[in-house]
């Protein structure tokens, strides 16, 4: 999980023990495992198609026996439901390929497989793993940023870009560490160079002072081989969303056809 987990926070605020390794995982009710079937059916009368986050608050590929049954009845799901494109995000890709389905082969269309890449350090880890599996879009969490990554490698293999979209964020809530822009915009040169979807979500709870309309507090970061920048802390609405002047929302094209 996140050092600073948004899910684990929220759980405390209602007063309830969700998350931590000794911690039991609850499931939603039979209301939500209906609702993307009406998603579904919406989605298939108006033509256009709905993405579904699965499993915000989870991981989808935790290592648990109570998770093997809802992850069956996921599958099947998501089968039942080819009118919604469904973003699996995960911090285990080691795991994909001995609990999704579909294994190594072609992917069905609407499925999406991402992992989360905070630092340099996990892309390494992950997304050799991650980048076995034929996902009709593979993608990657950059989000929280907490360190300069560089991509390169796993760009433009072959005239192809095995990597079709990223998404940046800073960290927000309890604790928010500040993200130094110059890894945000090293990260959105290194999409547009190899021409791969880049999406900036957020500055989180720290926004450069020159792009703050309030300095509430300030202060220097100061890191090992980086330039000091001043960082002002705001509430993350108010940091917004804006880098190098604009905003950035760029959408992933879908990477193998439908197959039965």
């Amino acid at each position: 999980a996140c050092e600073n987990c948004y899910a684990e926070q929220w759980a405390k605020r209602v007063g309830q023990q969700l998350w931590g390794k000794a911690a039991p995982r609850r499931l939603f009710g039979e209301a939500h495992w209906k609702e993307p079937l009406a998603w579904n059916e919406s989605a298939r009368v108006a033509r256009q198609r709905q993405r579904v986050f699965c499993a915000s608050m989870a991981d989808v590929f935790e290592e648990r026996a109570e998770l093997d049954e809802p992850r069956l009845r996921l599958w099947k799901l998501i089968g039942a439901t080819p009118h919604l494109d469904w973003l699996l995000l995960t911090k285990r890709p080691e795991n994909v390929g001995r609990m999704a389905p579909w294994g190594e082969t072609p992917w069905p269309r609407n499925v999406w497989l991402g992992t989360t890449v905070e630092t340099q350090q996990h892309a390494e880890k992950r997304l050799p793993h991650l980048l076995k599996h034929t996902a009709a879009v593979r993608f990657l969490s950059c989000e929280p940023l907490l360190g300069s990554i560089d991509l390169s490698k796993w760009f433009q293999r072959d005239g192809l870009n095995p990597i079709d979209w990223v998404i940046a964020g800073g960290e927000s809530g309890p604790g928010a560490r500040p993200m130094h822009p110059d890894w945000a915009k090293n990260l959105l040169k290194q999409c547009r160079d190899a021409k791969v979807a880049f999406h900036f979500k957020q500055w989180g709870h720290w926004v450069p002072a020159e792009i703050a309309e309030q300095t509430a507090k300030v202060t220097v970061i100061n890191l090992p081989k980086e330039k000091p920048v001043e960082m002002v802390r705001l509430p993350k609405k108010e940091a917004g969303r804006i880098l190098d002047g604009r905003t950035w929302d760029g959408f992933p094209a879908i990477r193998v056809p439908a197959h039965a």
